[in-house]
């Protein structure tokens, strides 16, 4: 503490700025601080420049193609985001989403009602998270290892209860399900209010923007939000002011589950057939992207804003790729790259850059 912030205190009139010598961040200075903040901006630069490059990049069909491939694993990223935040991982999600196609598709082919269908596959998604949940929750085994385990448990399933075969004969109600996962809205129709440079946006997008909306509302303003991010700060404190650690952790495992399974429904309607390998390899891309977008990989911090920028921005790297004619084999190495970079610009705003890493190495090769 200086001379002056002693003086205040002995004149009574000590602030926390005065004391800790730091001050409150006004809504500006958390925004240019976040991560997905910045995301934000790469993307919309990103956005023109391509558009600039490769003018059929900015085609309303393009744009349609976009928000449609990304929404699904934005949805997924919002339940690894709540995951990520208590610092667990759950790396079974895509698998997740091939049981629960295969669970729906096999109860239409039996022809019963699509309601039905879904609400088996939405429960096998969730009984999938209840597992994970209970052994990294109550039984205290690292999320690493149980989720590796139900990556290959849910999958081998699928492949067991489907035959190994595609399922595509849905009976009654597959227009129904085909309209839930291939709706737009708005639609371009010849009497129609909409111009044609508004692009048709998917079911996919719209459940993923009221999904969003609800869990950034959960984030800002509820108290089982606070919980999370007590969990992911420190857990023993928080079970020190009671917080209900186990229980918390359990819903945020069946919530990315559930996540999950929406999204393999939504492309489950859209592809009009369920196969056992829907899924294969999502974890990355969804990890990815809510690394991108600022979640912490040690847990503590993850919005919901983040997780749908995050894979936005995956996506539309991807398409650039694509449309620059970059062959589609290094779209991996571009992920990688991104989710190091990811990490990297998070541990400068969390205390440890770096720079203060090479230095501390640098400085104990020369000792």
């Amino acid at each position: 503490m200086t001379h002056s912030q002693t003086d205040t205190l002995k004149e009574g009139h000590a602030s926390i700025g005065d004391v800790v010598g730091m001050r409150e961040q006004t809504v500006f200075q958390k925004m240019i601080a976040s991560q997905a903040f910045w995301v934000a901006i790469a993307l919309f630069v990103l956005v023109v420049f391509m558009t600039w490059l490769e003018p059929s990049f900015g085609t309303v069909a393009n744009v349609t193609n976009i928000t449609r491939n990304f929404a699904p694993i934005a949805i997924m990223g919002l339940g690894m985001t709540v995951v990520l935040i208590t610092g667990g991982i759950d790396l079974s999600v895509g698998s997740v989403m091939g049981l629960v196609a295969i669970v729906a598709g096999l109860l239409l082919t039996w022809h019963q009602p699509w309601y039905v269908a879904f609400g088996a596959g939405l429960l096998a998604g969730m009984a999938c998270g209840a597992f994970n949940g209970f052994f990294v929750a109550y039984i205290g085994m690292p999320s690493f290892v149980v989720t590796l385990g139900m990556l290959s448990i849910a999958r081998s399933a699928a492949v067991v209860l489907s035959g190994n075969q595609m399922l595509y004969q849905f009976g009654p109600d597959a227009p129904i399900v085909k309209a839930i996962g291939q709706a737009k809205w708005p639609r371009h129709t010849p009497d129609g209010w909409v111009p044609h440079w508004i692009p048709e946006l998917s079911s996919h997008f719209w459940v993923m923007v009221i999904l969003a909306l609800i869990v950034g509302f959960v984030f800002i303003f509820t108290a089982w939000a606070r919980h999370l991010f007590a969990i992911g700060g420190n857990e023993h404190a928080a079970r020190l002011t009671g917080v209900p650690v186990d229980r918390v952790k359990f819903q945020a495992y069946v919530f990315s589950a559930f996540c999950a399974a929406v999204a393999s429904l939504l492309l489950l309607g859209y592809s009009g057939s369920a196969i056992n390998a829907m899924g294969t390899g999502y974890e990355l891309r969804v990890i990815a992207g809510t690394v991108i977008g600022g979640a912490n990989l040690m847990g503590g911090y993850g919005t919901a804003f983040g997780a749908v920028i995050g894979s936005a921005f995956l996506e539309v790297i991807r398409n650039a790729l694509l449309m620059a004619g970059i062959d589609s084999n290094w779209q991996g190495a571009f992920v990688g790259a991104f989710i190091i970079l990811a990490v990297l610009l998070g541990m400068q705003t969390s205390g440890k850059s770096l720079r203060a890493t090479l230095e501390g190495m640098f400085t104990w090769k020369r000792k």
